[in-house]
Parts: structure tokens; C-alpha cells; sequence
């Protein structure tokens, strides 16, 4: 990959399907990475990081997969400094239109001491594996693990070492979190200026945001000559997460009087990817997040309203359309009728089949029935819902919940599992505790249950609630989310959706799924 003729053009790295999908409970299903690959690409990302091939079988199949379908993104597959770990990486994003091998070592002190290695035995495999990588593959991407904690003249030696073995894009990671704004221009400036061969390549910028400052530090390094930002959506990613993409994109676009670089990202397509990465993740959007979340266009105060509804511009700085937000918010009811449902979902950013639209149609009836205003969280909320409980084996078929003053909160629950009808009764502290006794007495398991949240998806008392269950066991953690307007459905849907999501994070680890046994269901 040669550099771009146009100096203020900035490269986009999506590693929402790599970086992102190490946030503990994040991982993603097969087809749930295809799709958000797609989105991607749609969306105009100049690269996608699929996976860690390496890592499992399924890892491996989803990022070549990813890589025979992709139309306009570069392809892109993470690999450690060794020869099997680089070739399996070829093996997978080979039959891109654009591949990338993507290779990295811990350079840091405190990253050095963990395989052992003297500074000169790191040099030597690094100059050893990307010289491979680069025999396989035209474009090939380089980390220095940890760089901004490690000793400047190593880092400006091995970056060197690097460049001379034939890497294309030099990344300089804030792999902690750990550095500032000023600090991360600096550096990028600095590599570039003392390090020869620095001005043949692309340096990237991949920031954590531990301090707060990821997407700070991300544009600050643009500032100092980085021409490529690794981002994910949401700012998915381990820790504290990643830079947002939708922030770096919409800051670049928005203030383009004072950084004068350009993004080939759609933005208008921010909103809809936002939406589907947060419930495929499990991980919701905080309210306030910027750009994406729910109160990022809202207005309550008496000033804000009134200088809204006299000039919009009073109190923002873009337009909801700009990201993929429709401007109305209350157009359904229980009179709408398919083709109005259809448009509106579109709106939303889904299009569905005839044979979709139907299954979702008999819920949205439902819902209507049970609320009087239909608002477009309502429907986002549904779709999701609907999203999650496709391929589940275990599913919720009724439950019904008795508490009160007078004793112990009692649950009856039929669940079906592997399409087989089982029940169960049991007691609990209070109505969500009785009905998580009540799965646990139907699905035999030892996950702890790490996080229980609840909040509310419109205003109001017939509101839906989506409730957000993590669940941990033996290292593996899995996130589940429902929504309803019983709160006591969602959480007992929330809690079958995690337990299913440990099941397939067993399967893809290659253990036995039946580790959580049934009660017959005969």
C-alpha cells in the first residue's frame, strides 16, 4: 500500500471486529461479524481488521469470509511476530481485492520481559518476521506494543528495523492508555523527522482511552503527521475501549477549519452501525456518549429549547441527519399498518425481507397494544430483540411472576430448549430473583452473575426496559441484553440470552456446550 497522494487524507482502521471484540462479553457469532463487516465496508472504512486468525478455528473462517466478500476495504488480519502466526494470517485475508498482514511485538520493558528477549534478540525477530510477512503480502502493518512506554531510541530503532524489512504502514499504539495529546503528536512528529526511510511509509495512530483522552490523542497524532487512525465503533475495546470512529470522523468533519483532513466515511450511516454493533456486542450506548448516544441531539432545558426552536444551530454543531438520525421521533401506533412499519424500520437503518417484516410485525402489534405511543427507541429496542433470539436454543416461552408484602416472590417459567418444552417453579428475594431461580432450576450452570442493569427505553410508565446481564464463568464472560415492557420478561430474556451466548463462546473454545446441563425435557 502506497501512500496517498493527498496529504490530508486520513485512513480509517476499523478494529471493531478485532480490538473490540476482546471487550470481555463482547464476542461475536459468524454471522453477526460478516454483517457488521459489510456495514463497514458500506460505510466507506478504508480498512477493516477482521480477526486473530490464530486464535480458533472460528476466528480464522469469519476473517476469511470477511475477506472473499469484501468490495472496497482493505482486509486486514492480526498475527504475532512468528511465522505461523503470520501465515495463518495470509492463509485467511489472501483472497481480498486488498489484503494486509498486521504484526506486532511488545517492545516496552515491561512487554520485552515477558518472552525474554535481549533488545538486540527482539530486533533481529522483528527484521525475521516482517521480512516474512512481506515476502506473502504487498501490504504489511508493523506495532511496536506498548510504544508509547518504551525507550525512545529503541522505539526509533526498531521502527527503523521495520521499515527496512518492508512494512508499509508503521502503527505507533498507546496500547495502555497511557500517553497525552501533546505528547502523541510529539512522538509521531519526532518518527518522522529522525527516522530514516520514515517518510516512504504511513504512520497510524492506535489509542486506549483509559485517561479519557483516545480520541484526543488520535487526533493530536493527525496533527504530528499520522495519516491513519484505529478506531472501533462505539469505541468498543478492552479496558476503558478504543478511539471512537464516529468521534474522530465527525470531529475531522466539523471542524475542518482547524484540522484540514478528510475521511472517505460516510457519516450519514454512523447512527444505523452504532445501533447494530451495541446490540450484536451486548454493550449499550451510555446516554450521553457523543455523537451516538441518546441524548446526544436532545434538549431538555427551557434556554436550550427555545434557542433550538429559533435556530438550530444555537445549541448544535451538526445536523441529527448528518449521522443517520431522522428528525421525527412519535409516528407509530397500533393503527400503522406493514407498509408504514416497513418505512419506518428503513428509516432506522433495516431493511427487512417480506417474510421478516411479517415476524416483526406480529410484535410490533403486540407492543402497540401494550403501550400507547410507539417511539423510534421502541422500535430499535424490538428489532434488536428480535436480532438476538434468532438462533437461540434456549428461548423463553411464558413466565408468570406472584410478589408482594406477604412472603417470598414466586416464578413459574416454561422455557423450551432445543425446541422441547420444560418448566419450572421456584422462589427468590423478589420477582427477578425468582425468575432467575426459576432458569437456573431448568439450565444447570455455574456463571456468576456479574452485572445486573435496568434502564428504561422511552418515558413514561409503559415504557420498555432494556436489561443488560453479564454472566462469568471460568474466564469466560458474556453479556445479555432484552427489552420489554415488563421488566421481569426482560431480565429473564436478558439472562437466557447470555446463558445461550456462553454456550456458543464454549463451542467456539472448543469445549463441550452440555457443560450447562438440562432438566429432561422428556
Amino acid at each position: 500500500m502506497t501512500k496517498p497522494t493527498d496529504s490530508n487524507r486520513v485512513v480509517i482502521f476499523d478494529t471493531t471486529l478485532r480490538d473490540g471484540e476482546q471487550s470481555p462479553g463482547a464476542t461475536m457469532t459468524h454471522d453477526e461479524k460478516l454483517e457488521i463487516a459489510q456495514m463497514l465496508d458500506e460505510m466507506g472504512v478504508d480498512v477493516i481488521e477482521a480477526g486473530f486468525p490464530i486464535a480458533s478455528e472460528g476466528d480464522f473462517a469469519a476473517v476469511a469470509e470477511i475477506a472473499k466478500n469484501a468490495k472496497n476495504a482493505t482486509i486486514c488480519g492480526l498475527a504475532r511476530a512468528n511465522f505461523k502466526d503470520i501465515d495463518r494470517c495470509w492463509d485467511a485475508v489472501r483472497h481480498a481485492k486488498s489484503p494486509r498482514i498486521h504484526t506486532f511485538i511488545g517492545t516496552s520493558p515491561l512487554h520485552r520481559a515477558i518472552p525474554n528477549l535481549t533488545k538486540d534478540e527482539m530486533a533481529e525477530r522483528i527484521h525475521d518476521t516482517v521480512t516474512h510477512a512481506r515476502n506473502l503480502c504487498d501490504n504489511v502493518q508493523w506495532s511496536p506494543m506498548d510504544a508509547t512506554r518504551t525507550e525512545w531510541d529503541y522505539l526509533a530503532r526498531v521502527v527503523e528495523i521495520a521499515i527496512r524489512a518492508g512494512a508499509t504502514t508503521i502503527n505507533i499504539p498507546d496500547t495502555v492508555g497511557y500517553t497525552a495529546p501533546n505528547e502523541s503528536a510529539d512522538l509521531i512528529r519526532r518518527l518522522i523527522a529522525e527516522v530514516p526511510g520514515a517518510d516512504e511509509v504511513i504512520f497510524a495512530t492506535h489509542c486506549h482511552n483509559d485517561l479519557g483522552m483516545a480520541t484526543a490523542n488520535s487526533l493530536a497524532a493527525v496533527e504530528g503527521g499520522a495519516r491513519q487512525i484505529e478506531c472501533t465503533i462505539n469505541g468498543l475495546g478492552e479496558r476503558a475501549g478504543n478511539t471512537a470512529l464516529e468521534e474522530v470522523v465527525m470531529a475531522l468533519k466539523v471542524r475542518h477549519d482547524i484540522m484540514p483532513f478528510t475521511t472517505g466515511v460516510d457519516s450519514t450511516r454512523l447512527m444505523a452501525i452504532s445501533r447494530r454493533v451495541a446490540s450484536v456486542s451486548g454493550f449499550p450506548v451510555q446516554f450521553n456518549k457523543a455523537i451516538v448516544g441518546k441524548n446526544a441531539f436532545a434538549h431538555e432545558s427551557g434556554i436550550h429549547q427555545d434557542g433550538m426552536l429559533k435556530n438550530a444551530e444555537t445549541f448544535e454543531i451538526m445536523r441529527p441527519e448528518d449521522v443517520g438520525l431522522t428528525e421525527t421521533s412519535l409516528v407509530m401506533g397500533k393503527h400503522s399498518g406493514r407498509a408504514a412499519l416497513r418505512s419506518k424500520l428503513k428509516e432506522l437503518g433495516y431493511t427487512l425481507a417480506d417474510n421478516q417484516l411479517a415476524d416483526v410485525f406480529v410484535r410490533f402489534k403486540a407492543l402497540a397494544d401494550r403501550k400507547k405511543e410507539i417511539y423510534d427507541e421502541d422500535l430499535i429496542a424490538l428489532m434488536q430483540d428480535e436480532e438476538r433470539s434468532g438462533e437461540d436454543r434456549i428461548k423463553v416461552e411464558s413466565l408468570r411472576v406472584t410478589c408482594g408484602t406477604g412472603g417470598p416472590a414466586e416464578a413459574q417459567l416454561t422455557l423450551t430448549i432445543d425446541g422441547k418444552p420444560v418448566s419450572s417453579e421456584a422462589t427468590g428475594d423478589g420477582p427477578v430473583d425468582a425468575a432467575f431461580n426459576a432458569v437456573k432450576a431448568l439450565v444447570s450452570h455455574s456463571a456468576r452473575l456479574q452485572l445486573y442493569q435496568v434502564s428504561a427505553v422511552t418515558e413514561g410508565t409503559d415504557a420498555q426496559a432494556t436489561v443488560t446481564v453479564r454472566l462469568e464463568e471460568a474466564g469466560r464472560i458474556v453479556s445479555g441484553q432484552s427489552a420489554d415492557t415488563d421488566t421481569v420478561v426482560a431480565s429473564v430474556r436478558a439472562y437466557v440470552n447470555a446463558l445461550n451466548r456462553l454456550m456458543m463462546r464454549r463451542e467456539k473454545a472448543g469445549s463441550d456446550a452440555r457443560e450447562i446441563s438440562y432438566k429432561d425435557a422428556g
